[in-house]
């Protein structure tokens, strides 16, 4: 049987896009572990459902398998969207499709091009979801409009991942981190097993998920968690990555964006370490005359400015607190103590984070001293301090108690769920926001979503209002009269006065009197605080 521009799976035909060696997996078992995930209740459910579909797929279809599992398809950009999903055909009633088959023909979808392109395209996909299933077709349709939401969120994936092999979670992640490919580490596992992960190490030039801070209300609470400790100031810049290999340099931001053209300066002064390849991490930050910052939006702004004339008039200063390789070392398992002399041997004494050491065995005067130091820091117009244990490895994208921030006001990272249409000056303008926490676990809905913790229109100045008006307007995906619901990707920083019980939110508590501290898109929407991070200070305070 044949259909224009079908894939399918028969006895002996020469089947259009099946690779050699046989059929595989069915794309309807992708489809039906999708569904069964939707479905589950729990993250051990979900979990389980996800690594028995990866158990059953061969090493060769475990790229594409995750990849879909994930929300995406291997191909970025298909051509394939809503216009030629609005009226499916009638399902098929039995199986046929393979993910290999499949995945061929979004490759061909993929590399179309020219004159009769998107009508290849269409017919590819007419003929894919001609001989699919109804469970098929939603997946399939799921995937090409990136609507896919069966609530199986990285973090769940990644331990199903190391479920289906038998490792740890840890080794995986640590994989994932280094190769920034959780589909590539999954093929690595089905070809070869727990020691193929050997083979994903640090490579400069390509980033790392950055390290996380956790918060703390106090110095004393911070110090008592981390042990022997040093406390650095906290500078309220841009974080960066600084890749150098010879004379190439790259950086990248902490949501391993690459604005090497962006920061010349940067870069200048990555040339000029005596080294010959290093990692460095650390902030990109406007500085005024003296030493004191400008306002994160000043330097935010510096850094998005793609003119040749941006450094002149707006200079960024490099200041870096972490190496993670130099000169063909890797320093990702050393302890804190060890990158940081590591650190001051390659990088001059005025690009380094000021630090003071504390020992936990002289008490009360240890905390005297960093309170001093912390009050140093905000003297100088930095916003707190950062308590970093002595002993800890460099946690790839891992929010611990190995860094500490702690700030002169509590402030959390929110996201911004949606915005409400300004009244009077504010008219026109999108003001009151609608703030969120992660909650990763699901343990107030769908896990990976956002909780809604309250509202605030606050702290907002004219320049802040005219452009969280425009970008949350991009992000838009409901706009009525006097909401637009958006994407929740826009993080800001809140500040507030405490955290008290709230039945009218889904967590059970809100924002005392929240405001609006910055926008930081700089921050991507999985490194805002969760609602157990928020709970705890609702103990605390």
């Amino acid at each position: 049987m044949r259909v224009s521009g079908a894939v399918m799976v028969g006895e002996g035909e020469g089947r259009p896009g099946v690779p050699p060696g046989g059929p595989g997996m069915l794309l309807a078992r992708v489809a039906a572990t999708s569904e069964a995930v939707a479905a589950a209740g729990g993250r051990k459910a979900k979990i389980e459902f996800l690594a028995q579909c990866l158990r059953e797929a061969d090493p060769g279809e475990l790229p594409v398998v995750v990849t879909w599992l994930s929300g995406a398809t291997r191909q970025r950009r298909t051509g394939l969207g809503w216009a030629s999903l609005r009226e499916p055909p009638p399902a098929a009633a039995a199986p046929t499709l393979t993910v290999r088959a499949v995945d061929a023909a979004l490759e061909r979808a993929a590399a179309a091009a020219g004159a009769g392109s998107q009508a290849a395209r269409r017919d590819l996909l007419l003929g894919l979801l001609t001989v699919a299933t109804a469970g098929e077709q939603r997946l399939l349709t799921g995937l090409l409009t990136g609507e896919l939401r069966h609530g199986a969120q990285a973090g769940l994936l990644l331990e199903a991942v190391a479920a289906a092999h038998g490792v740890p979670a840890a080794a995986v992640r640590r994989a994932v981190m280094l190769s920034g490919d959780l589909a590539a580490v999954a093929a690595a596992l089905g070809a070869g097993g727990a020691g193929d992960l050997a083979g994903f190490g640090l490579r400069v030039g390509r980033p790392l998920a950055p390290m996380l801070a956790g918060t703390a209300p106090d110095l004393a609470t911070a110090l008592a968690r981390a042990g022997a400790a040093a406390v650095e100031w906290k500078l309220d810049g841009v974080r960066i990555q600084v890749h150098r290999d010879g004379s190439d340099v790259a950086v990248f931001t902490r949501t391993l964006d690459e604005i090497t053209d962006r920061v010349p300066e940067v870069v200048a002064a990555a040339r000029a370490l005596p080294v010959r390849s290093v990692v460095l991490d650390g902030e990109a930050i406007v500085l005024r005359a003296g030493g004191r910052p400008e306002p994160f939006q000043v330097t935010a702004s510096r850094v998005a400015r793609r003119d040749t004339g941006a450094a002149a008039e707006v200079p960024l200063t490099t200041m870096l607190f972490d190496v993670l390789h130099l000169d063909g070392t890797d320093l990702l398992d050393a302890t804190g103590d060890e990158r940081r002399l590591a650190l001051e041997a390659a990088v001059p004494r005025e690009r380094i984070v000021p630090r003071h050491l504390v020992d936990p065995a002289d008490g009360q005067e240890a905390i005297a001293t960093a309170t001093a130091f912390a009050a140093g820091a905000r003297a100088q117009g930095h916003e707190g301090v950062v308590v970093k244990s002595l002993a800890s490895p460099y946690a790839m994208g891992r929010r611990g108690i190995g860094w500490i921030k702690v700030k002169p006001r509590i402030t959390l990272d929110l996201v911004v769920l949606a915005a409400e249409w300004g009244h009077g000056r504010r008219t026109g303008y999108l003001s009151n926001l609608h703030l969120g926490a992660r909650d990763p676990d699901g343990d107030h809905g769908e896990p990976g979503g956002f909780v809604m913790l309250g509202k605030t229109f606050k702290g907002l100045t004219d320049a802040m209002l005219v452009w969280q008006t425009e970008h949350l307007q991009r992000l838009a995906v409901r706009s009525g009269r006097w909401q637009v619901d958006v994407r929740p990707e826009l993080v800001v920083e809140v500040a507030f006065d405490g955290v008290q019980s709230s039945p009218r939110y889904p967590a059970g508590m809100a924002l005392r009197f929240a405001r609006v501290l910055a926008h930081r898109p700089d921050k991507p929407a999985s490194e805002a605080d969760t609602v157990a991070t928020v709970r705890q200070l609702q103990v605390t305070g």
